[in-house]
């Protein structure tokens, strides 16, 4: 975690735009808590971009990103720490905030060849990450019993691959409990403060 002024962006993976959903709540008081810190904060909310599914290897390797992701890239280029939050939906992120991913972590931004024969180059480092999920089940039997196979590919198959590090993962799960909303809540606020 981070005491010092940094800039943050905040990633808000839910496919659904309006504001009742507790990811936003979420996002909004991971926001409240980075400017109370002292850190700079902007915020992409996924829901609100208009990009299309990638279809064709040519399209990602080659093709020209579209506007809303270019601006995201610079978003991502000007931050240090990242904060995604998703909804678990059918155990995995949802497709919109995959397509996401997709369209933003293209080569030459966020990886690029390898020299000779080793692995691509991560051109995302100097980067942190916290990953958010929701999750209608106990987040331990998400961890314990699906061995939180999506959060983890995302970790290590994405972010990971393209050099951002540290990352801190919340797996917030039972989100209908009323208690355990506004606990986590409270959580986030104090999250955002650090830039953890």
């Amino acid at each position: 975690m981070s005491s010092a002024a940094c800039r943050v962006l905040i990633i808000d993976g839910h496919p659904d735009p309006a504001g009742s959903h507790f990811v936003h709540a979420l996002a909004e008081a991971y926001a409240r808590g980075a400017t109370a810190g002292g850190h700079e904060v902007r915020v992409i909310q996924v829901a609100s971009l208009e990009f299309p599914g990638l279809r064709s290897p040519e399209d990602f390797l080659k093709g020209e990103p579209p506007i809303a992701i270019s601006e995201a890239q610079e978003h991502v280029m000007w931050a240090e720490h990242l904060v995604i939050l998703f909804p678990l939906w059918l155990g995995s992120m949802p497709s919109l905030l995959k397509a996401f991913f997709e369209q933003l972590l293209r080569p030459g931004f966020a990886f690029a060849a390898a020299r000779g024969k080793g692995l691509p180059r991560k051109l995302l480092k100097g980067r942190s990450a916290r990953i958010v999920v929701t999750m209608g089940m106990p987040a331990l039997f998400y961890k314990w019993v699906y061995r939180a196979h999506s959060l983890k590919s995302l970790e290590r198959n994405i972010l990971a691959f393209c050099g951002i590090g540290p990352i801190r993962a919340s797996v917030i799960g039972t989100i209908e409990n009323a208690r355990q909303r506004r606990q986590w809540l409270a959580k986030l606020e104090e999250l955002g403060k650090e830039a953890g």
